[in-house]
């Protein structure tokens, strides 16, 4: 999805705010929010952890989600941490929370229907 084009799903006007996952950031402004490089960045992307979307013109455009991911890695390899194993840690954590998650609907969904 190009940030600038409109499509079926696609967040118009104030919905881009309250959108974690809207690209709404470039590269080097992303950079400098995190306080890295965008040599930084782009090993994440390398690394699989993040996949930034295009603008039209080719640019790499980063959502609010994909940015508390690389704050996060950040943390981790400002802590001594290589990066691939950072990204890996990230991953995990991200996938052992959805699961609690869904774990925690299903005990919910039995525990009405045994009401």
């Amino acid at each position: 999805m190009i940030p600038d084009q409109q499509g079926p799903g696609t967040p118009s006007g104030a919905d881009k705010f309250d959108d974690d996952h809207y690209p709404a950031y470039t590269m080097g402004r992303a950079a400098e929010m995190l306080g890295t490089t965008q040599g930084f960045l782009r090993s994440l992307g390398e690394a699989g952890l993040i996949t930034p979307q295009r603008s039209a013109g080719g640019h790499r455009r980063f959502s609010r989600h994909q940015l508390r991911l690389a704050a996060r890695v950040r943390e981790m390899v400002d802590q001594g941490t290589a990066i691939d194993a950072a990204c890996r840690i990230v991953t995990l954590e991200d996938q052992l929370h959805e699961a609690q998650q869904h774990n925690r609907v299903q005990r919910d969904a039995e525990s009405s229907a045994a009401d």
